[in-house]
């Protein structure tokens, strides 16, 4: 006897060799049979709602999205003087010596750059951290400045890309029960917008990680049955370090045990090597190979390219799969090089080597990146919120390469959406919307040529997203003897209107056959 039986269902099974269905049979946490009148223990009748295979987010920062539902923010903040009186009172209410964190920062808003001096006048004794929501560059007060190495560059408080990860060293480590609080949060989020499985974009060291033991947060949640959603963890590319293996195994640098990408279950598993090339564009620090419109510079790498390249090369003769984040054409450039190098010295024709944003490529470039094999993963919400101020520092002539979505699918590379969350909200069904339509908050409509179909942006959030995870054998979509995770849908994202697709309620989200958000009746 099936445990649930789903009838009157419009289900969009993602599977070619059997496209759509009416009825879903779950069994022991897995899809068991379409289309076939079962006994079940349960029987739900869906009135006509849409089933789909669970949504995965390829790119995700779960413990930096809960902490960011609680801790202070000035995101709404417009002038400096507001955003120095919210630190101030979140100051007021720490201990002297403790740290405050303060999220939702950004210049663009505020028309300016707070400075150390202005933190110190508000902060007494207490070590401010204000992040700027691109998790490319912070601000902190004399109290932070005062502890870092003397060689760290800022400019009045203001510290980029490598500079900002030194204070995120300081600021390690969380507790694990500060970080498991923070990741169930973000999950149950996820939940609620229909997504049932993420690549959680990095931990442990650099600019994203949040402490040396952050696996046993992810452990402690799942031992208890308190985490959401399946996770996979990307392990920061920094905490590479020589092993003394045999000469004859080829590893040069790993992590302890000789641990890499796969180890773990279909709940919870180590996912690729996360690598950073350069910084981002909200922070005006994505590496281009010509200047910012209006700006005097062009950004910056994140290390120099041999670093760069060091790390790449050593984590693919690992054995690891690698998430490359390169934003900018100059840092794709970077990682193309890198990829191009460590496939002749090492082939390995299934690594699924990511490149994580791939915000701007250059038309020469699609080539080059197709034939190194490696997944676009691109974030559409990006656009959909940010798209003017993009496209005002792009300028019009590279708008149009902006977070591709038509070329890539045309010069045959794998196309997968993700949200980056918090950057910007994650949720999935807008990002599908701005896939479709390419058209931004404002209406503004960004490289239409780049626009693709609905069932082409769904296969970004669901089989093309758990290839990139390397879960296709169990998730992407609904096939009998995969997981039971799927995304009920109040209605059909190929029949409305694509301008219609981000406001679809999503009725419940199930996990493993499991109601994990919404009700069933």
């Amino acid at each position: 006897m099936l445990d649930l039986l789903l009838t009157n269902a419009d289900v969009i099974t993602m599977d070619p060799a059997r496209p759509t269905a009416r009825r879903v049979g779950v069994w022991r946490g897995r899809i068991f049979a379409l289309d076939e009148a079962l006994p079940a223990e349960r029987i739900v009748d869906l009135q006509g709602a849409t089933v789909l295979p669970g949504l995965i987010d390829a790119h995700v920062h779960l413990a930096w999205t809960g902490f960011e539902q609680i801790n202070p923010s000035i995101a709404a903040c417009a002038t400096p003087d507001e955003a120095l009186a919210i630190i101030g009172a979140a100051a007021a209410a720490r201990a002297p010596g403790d740290w405050v964190d303060i999220v939702g920062y950004d210049q663009r808003t505020l028309g300016r750059h707070l400075t150390a001096a202005e933190l110190d006048a508000v902060s007494s004794s207490r070590k401010v951290h204000v992040v700027h929501q691109s998790g490319h560059a912070c601000v902190v007060n004399s109290s932070v400045l005062d502890l870092l190495p003397a060689e760290v560059p800022h400019e009045d408080g203001l510290l980029a890309e490598s500079g900002m990860a030194a204070v995120r060293n300081l600021r390690r480590p969380y507790s694990v029960g500060e970080l498991a609080g923070a990741i169930e949060r973000a999950g149950r989020t996820c939940l609620s917008e229909g997504i049932t499985a993420a690549s959680e974009a990095g931990i442990a060291g650099g600019m994203v990680g949040h402490s040396a033991a952050e696996v046993a947060a992810y452990q402690l949640l799942d031992d208890t049955g308190r985490l959401p959603i399946r996770v996979q963890l990307m392990v920061a590319a920094d905490v590479l370090h020589p092993l003394a293996a045999h000469p004859s195994d080829g590893i040069p640098r790993g992590v302890d045990l000789g641990l890499r990408t796969g180890f773990g279950g279909d709940r919870l598993a180590i996912g690729a090597l996360k690598v950073f090339t350069d910084g981002g564009m909200m922070a005006r620090t994505a590496a281009l190979t010509r200047d910012y419109e209006g700006l005097d510079h062009n950004g910056q790498l994140f290390a120099d390219p041999d670093v760069i390249r060091g790390h790449i090369l050593d984590g693919h003769l690992a054995g690891w799969q690698l998430a490359i984040h390169a934003i900018g054409d100059r840092a794709v450039d970077v990682a193309l090089d890198a990829l191009e190098q460590a496939q002749r010295a090492h082939p390995r024709p299934d690594a699924r080597h990511r490149i994580e944003h791939a915000g701007l490529v250059r038309p020469d470039q699609l080539k080059r990146f197709a034939g190194t094999g490696a997944i676009a993963v691109i974030q559409p919400n990006f656009l959909w919120y940010n798209g003017d101020d993009y496209v005002s520092i792009m300028g019009d002539d590279r708008a149009a390469w902006l977070y591709r979505g038509r070329a890539f699918l045309d010069h045959g590379i794998t196309l997968v959406g993700s949200s980056d969350r918090p950057v910007t909200p994650g949720a999935p069904l807008r990002a599908i919307q701005f896939m479709v339509s390419r058209s931004a908050s404002t209406g503004r409509v960004i490289g239409p040529d780049e626009g693709i179909t609905v069932q082409e942006a769904l296969r970004a959030y669901t089989v093309d997203a758990a290839h990139a995870l390397r879960w296709d054998h169990a998730l992407g979509s609904i096939t009998p003897g995969k997981h039971a995770d799927l995304t009920i849908l109040a209605d059909d994202p190929h029949r409305v209107d694509p301008s219609r697709i981000a406001e679809i309620d999503v009725v419940a989200t199930v996990v493993a056959g499991d109601v994990a958000y919404g009700t069933l009746n």
